[in-house]
């Protein structure tokens, strides 16, 4: 199966985009239908993996700091974790945000998501927020310089 990421375009991908955010992000937390959006959607760079025009991850790139991306909103289709799927979507990401000539990018990893952000370059810097009061985040941030 070929797999391709881009931004969604049409009504039903941003659609199916948000759904997967909410179904993955927040809906086993009991969190309402919309928490999955925030003010950062108008500005930031989205990015969705297809896969038989299905989307089956996707994420966010935010300009965090001058020459600095954030990614957020990460989630993989729950039944197809752990192909791929997600260093494909990093990639992407990462690959824009060296086209706007960012130096680095951080981001706020999950507890059980930190492994996968380390085996892509990331640096584990300190524990940060507690998502709806159990969901432990920790700042992880890759300079680009390191060649990494």
């Amino acid at each position: 199966m070929e797999k391709i990421v881009k931004s969604p375009e049409t009504t039903a991908e941003w659609m199916a985009y948000y759904d997967l955010r909410y179904r993955i992000l927040r809906a086993p937390w009991g969190q309402a239908l919309g928490s999955e959006k925030n003010e950062g959607d108008l500005t930031a760079i989205h990015a969705a993996c297809f896969s038989e025009h299905k989307i089956i991850g996707v994420g966010r790139l935010d300009i965090y700091d001058k020459q600095i991306g954030q990614v957020r909103f990460m989630a993989v289709d729950q039944n197809i974790q752990k192909q791929g799927i997600g260093k494909l979507i990093m990639f992407y990401l990462e690959e824009l945000s060296k086209n706007r000539e960012d130096v680095g990018m951080i981001l706020h990893a999950r507890e059980e998501a930190i492994e996968f952000y380390e085996k892509l370059g990331y640096t584990l810097i300190e524990k940060s927020h507690l998502l709806f009061g159990e969901i432990q985040h920790y700042l992880m941030k890759k300079d680009y310089a390191d060649g990494k």
